[in-house]
């Protein structure tokens, strides 16, 4: 009976398991940063680059083998209207692991970028394709749409020497025309239609992440702090002050594997407040890049404590 059950959780692991990898890549690229741009210690976010990669290698060993077990629940989640968005978290794993090796190990970078850079190329043009193809319910859109846009913001970031400014360009048009036409439409159905269901509600911390990687990524190709830079930055602000405006709304939330949604948002606009404090060197700028590492620590350990206690209540990967 036991490895009954052990092979049913199997078939119910989701693929949005990867969004552990995202959050504990964020973590670890805030720490890189605070070591780099305010003196944190380096062993910090050289314990967790090893820790993140390990974590990727479970993850993906683990949904590994439930495609060569159970393909056919692999193919119901790539065809749900919902989950689809998820599997880009595949990618932008590997893209955000190319990151945290940039500096120290640039082969084992690219390793991870150029092979990142492919599938989510392809998990792009499906995912709008699907769109496009199938009728889509207003009650499936939700902030998780935004992660197939995030990860082609997220591409020049990493990708400064290993391809030219105009293939990374391509990317980032595409990712911030995308967030634009996304946002729209999200904005539109959580105002004027049925709310989000809640176990969705942790995705609004998605809100964040396009302008806060963009303007990391918009700093890459470019180098300057200017206007449509500063645009970006105060936006990504803008909905950092929103969520924790309604922080009410987040406080009795059952726990759902999506809360690691709030993860790699807050990383996101803590390395931003980073540059943006290492490049201006504001006093204020300083200040929030310390709240917002001290927000992305306590609300990842929140995370990582509330999924160890559901591991041991045999509450994740189960039907739904």
């Amino acid at each position: 009976m036991e490895v009954l059950q052990e092979k049913n959780r199997l078939k119910f692991f989701p693929i949005m398991m990867y969004a552990i990898v995202m959050g504990m890549s964020g973590l670890t690229i805030t720490y890189q940063k605070a070591a780099l741009w305010l003196n944190f210690p380096h062993i910090i976010g050289s314990s967790l680059m090893y820790l993140t990669t390990a974590i990727f290698v479970g993850v993906s060993i683990t949904y590994g083998m439930k495609l060569f077990t159970y393909a056919s629940a692999v193919k119901n989640e790539f065809s749900h209207p919902v989950r689809i968005n998820f599997f880009a978290a595949v990618s932008i794993s590997m893209l955000m692991l190319a990151i945290i090796y940039k500096e120290e190990f640039p082969t084992v970078s690219a390793i991870f970028w150029y092979p990142g850079v492919l599938l989510h190329f392809y998990l792009t043009m499906h995912t709008i394709a699907f769109w496009i193809k199938d009728n889509q319910e207003l009650s499936h859109s939700n902030p998780a749409w935004f992660i197939p846009i995030v990860g082609n913001v997220l591409i020049p970031v990493g990708g400064i020497g290993f391809a030219s400014n105009g293939v990374l360009m391509y990317f980032f048009s595409v990712g911030i025309f995308f967030w634009i036409i996304l946002f729209s439409l999200i904005l539109n159905r959580i105002i004027f239609h049925h709310q989000l269901a809640v176990k969705f509600m942790p995705t609004m911390f998605i809100l964040i992440a396009p302008p806060a990687v963009g303007f990391i990524a918009y700093f890459k190709l470019f180098g300057v702090i200017d206007t449509f830079a500063m645009m970006l930055f105060n936006l990504a602000l803008f909905f950092t002050f929103l969520v924790a405006f309604m922080y009410k709304s987040f406080l009795k939330i059952q726990f759902f594997i999506s809360w690691w949604a709030f993860v790699f948002p807050i990383a996101a606009m803590a390395i931003s407040s980073m540059l943006m404090y290492h490049v201006l060197n504001d006093f204020a700028l300083m200040m929030l890049s310390y709240v917002m590492i001290a927000a992305t620590t306590v609300i990842i350990l929140i995370v990582i404590y509330q999924t160890v206690l559901h591991m041991t209540k045999n509450e994740i990967c189960i039907q739904e």
